[in-house]
C-alpha cells in the first residue's frame, strides 16, 4: 500500500477526543474545519402570497491564504521574511579536498574524515574526543550506531555475513554520507568511523568516495591484535564479537600495510595521545592528500 508523502493526519473522530472547545481548525491554521450542518432552508410560501425577495448579502469570499502546512510540500516563509525557525540551508554535494589550515594540525579547516579500524580498536571513543576537542564545529557520525536505527530486523552481527546484514551495512553507510556531505555543506566538518576492508574496494572505500566524495581523509586506527581482543572482551551487547571473529577481522584490516593510507598503531597510546596523533596525520593528508 502506497500513502501520499506528506499528507495530514486525519482528525480524531467520536466524541471526547481533545480537550473542550478545542477545534481542529485551531489545531490546524490554514485548514479548514471539519464542515458544519447544512444551512435550513425558508419555509414554502402559503397559498396565495408571493415568495419571499432573496436575501440580499455579501457572496462568500474564499479564504484567506494562510501559512499553514498544506501536506505537500515544504512551507514557503511569510512575505517580508518574517518567518519564525525558517532557515534556508544549501543541498549537499561532493565534498572537494580541503585548503592547507593556516596553523599547526587541521586547525579551523572544514573537512571530512573517515577513521578505520578492526572492532575494538577505539575508532569511536577516537573520533568523539577529536570531533569535540575541536575549535570548530565537528559532527561525529558512527556507522554503527545509524545501523542501530534498525530496531526491528536488526541483522545482528554476530549471527554472521548474510545479505540481510550486507544491506543494512550499505544502507547505513549511504546515510552516514548523506549526512556528512549536509554536514560540510553548511560548515561543519564530519567524522565517520567504519571497519572499511582493505579486500572489498568497490564496498568499502569505492563507496565512501561516491556517498562523500573525493575531499573525504581516509585514516586507519590499527593497533596489535591482544590489545583488539582485550577491548573486545569489555565490550557488550551485539558489538561484542568472538575472539575467533575478532581475530579473521584484524587479519583482513593488516592489507592496509602498503596500501598509501595513513595508520596509526595506538597500541600504546591512550585516548588523548591518540586522537592528537590522528590531528597531526590529518594536517599531513591535506597537504599530500593520500592517492585511494
Amino acid at each position: 500500500m502506497q500513502h501520499a508523502v506528506g499528507a495530514p493526519l486525519p482528525p480524531p473522530h467520536g466524541p471526547g477526543n481533545g480537550p473542550a472547545g478545542w477545534s481542529h481548525q485551531a489545531q490546524h491554521p490554514g485548514h479548514p474545519g471539519p464542515p458544519g450542518p447544512p444551512p435550513i432552508p425558508p419555509p414554502p410560501p402559503a397559498p396565495g402570497q408571493a415568495p419571499p425577495p432573496p436575501v440580499q448579502g455579501h457572496a462568500p469570499q474564499p479564504p484567506a491564504p494562510q501559512h499553514g502546512w498544506s501536506g505537500t510540500g515544504p512551507t514557503p516563509p511569510p512575505a517580508g521574511g518574517q518567518a519564525t525557525g525558517y532557515v534556508q540551508l544549501p543541498p549537499g554535494g561532493p565534498v572537494p579536498l580541503p585548503a592547507p589550515p593556516a596553523e599547526p594540525g587541521t586547525g579551523s579547516a572544514t573537512l571530512a574524515v573517515l577513521l578505520i579500524g578492526p572492532a575494538g580498536a577505539g575508532k569511536t571513543t577516537v573520533a568523539r574526543l577529536w570531533a569535540a576537542r575541536r575549535r570548530v564545529p565537528t559532527a561525529h557520525v558512527s556507522l554503527d550506531d545509524v545501523r542501530e536505527w534498525v530496531c526491528s530486523g536488526f541483522a545482528d552481527p554476530q549471527a554472521g555475513w548474510n545479505d540481510h546484514s550486507e544491506a543494512q551495512y550499505r544502507l547505513a553507510r549511504r546515510t552516514c554520507g548523506f549526512a556528512a556531505r549536509n554536514f560540510l555543506a553548511n560548515g561543519i566538518s564530519c567524522i565517520l568511523d567504519d571497519a572499511v576492508f582493505p579486500d572489498r574496494p568497490v564496498v568499502g572505500l569505492g563507496g565512501w568516495k561516491r556517498h562523500v566524495g573525493p575531499g573525504l581523509l581516509p585514516v586507519v586506527l590499527l593497533p596489535g591484535l591482544e590489545i583488539v581482543l582485550e577491548r573486545n572482551a569489555a565490550r557488550s551487547g551485539n558489538r561484542r564479537l568472538s575472539d575467533e571473529e575478532v581475530a579473521r577481522i584484524h587479519g583482513r584490516m593488516a592489507g592496509w600495510y602498503g596500501s598509501g593510507l595513513p595508520i596509526i598503531d595506538n597500541s600504546t597510546y591512550d585516548v588523548e595521545t591518540t586522537a592528537r596523533v590522528l590531528d597531526d596525520v590529518l594536517a599531513r593528508s591535506i597537504a599530500s592528500p593520500p592517492a585511494w
